[in-house]
C-alpha cells in the first residue's frame, strides 16, 4: 500500500511540472512502477478513442510494444475486451486454451515470450479512456492483494493520463492530432483509413476493418501496409476495389 501511495504522490507532483500534451513520461513512470509492484514482466498504457481505435502512449519493453501493435493490427485482444466490458481481463495461462473472445490474437501472441496476460480498464469516473496491459513470461494468477494493487495502479494511470489532456474535456481528436507530441505510432494508419473512407465511401469502422483484413490476408504488419498506402506505393483502385 505504501509503495502505491508513493507512486500516486510522485505522479501528482510530476503532473504539476508538465504542460498539456507533455505527460508521456508520467504515464511511463506508472508503467515502470507497475512492473516493480506486480509479478509482471511488462506493461503498456493505450488511449482508446472507442472500442475500435487505440493509440499506445507508453510501453515498458519490446514485448509489451509488440503485443500492443498486434492487438491494434487485429482489432481484437484483451485490451478491447477490457475496454468494452469495463472490468479486468485476467488470463493466468495463455496456453491453457485461447479465449473465445480473441482466438486470433491468442494464437499470434504465442509467438512472443508471453504466458499470462492481465489487462485493466483505465477510467475517469464512469468514462473509460485507456487500458493498462500487462504480461508475464510464466503462467500464474494474481493474488487478491496483487489484484488490488493492479486496480490501484490503473487508477493512478488514469490520473497520469490527465497530463496528456488537450483541454476542453477532449482526450483525443478525431485524427489524434493532439497525440503527435507523444510520438503517435499509428498516425499513418489513421491517414490510410481516411483515404479508404474517401475512396470507398465507407464509415470509419468499416474502412479500418478493410485495412486490417488486407494486412492480415497478405501476412504484413498493419503499419507497413498503411505506410505504403499513404506513400502511394499501394494503389487503392487496384487493391481495394
Amino acid at each position: 500500500m505504501a509503495d502505491v501511495e508513493v507512486l500516486r504522490a510522485s505522479v501528482l507532483a510530476a503532473l504539476g511540472e508538465v504542460s498539456a500534451g507533455g505527460g508521456v513520461d508520467v504515464v511511463g513512470r506508472v508503467c515502470r512502477a507497475c512492473v516493480r509492484l506486480l509479478p509482471v514482466d511488462g506493461a503498456a498504457v493505450s488511449v482508446m478513442a472507442d472500442a475500435g481505435n487505440r493509440e499506445v502512449v507508453y510501453a515498458s519493453d519490446a514485448v509489451s510494444a509488440a503485443l500492443a501493435e498486434l492487438q491494434f493490427s487485429l482489432g481484437e485482444g484483451p485490451c478491447f475486451e477490457a475496454y468494452v466490458a469495463g472490468g479486468p481481463v485476467l488470463v493466468p495461462d495463455l496456453l491453457a486454451g485461447p479465449p473465445p473472445a480473441w482466438p486470433v490474437f491468442a494464437a499470434e501472441a504465442a509467438a512472443q515470450p508471453v504466458a499470462a496476460l492481465f489487462t485493466f480498464p483505465v477510467q475517469i469516473g464512469a468514462v473509460r479512456v485507456a487500458t493498462l496491459d500487462t504480461y508475464r513470461a510464466t503462467p500464474g494468477s494474481l493474488s487478491a492483494g496483487e489484484l488490488s494493487t493492479a486496480l490501484q495502479v490503473a487508477d493512478i494511470a488514469a490520473l497520469a493520463m490527465s497530463g496528456l489532456s488537450a483541454g476542453g474535456g477532449r482526450w483525443l481528436d478525431g485524427d489524434g492530432r493532439w497525440m503527435e507530441g507523444a510520438g503517435m505510432r499509428y498516425r499513418e494508419v489513421h491517414q490510410a483509413t481516411g483515404m479508404l473512407i474517401s475512396h470507398l465511401d465507407l464509415p470509419a469502422s468499416a474502412a479500418l476493418a478493410r485495412l486490417r483484413a488486407y494486412a492480415f490476408g497478405h501476412g504484413r504488419p498493419l503499419l507497413e501496409v498503411a505506410g505504403d498506402i499513404v506513400a502511394g506505393r499501394t494503389k487503392l483502385d487496384e487493391e481495394f476495389r
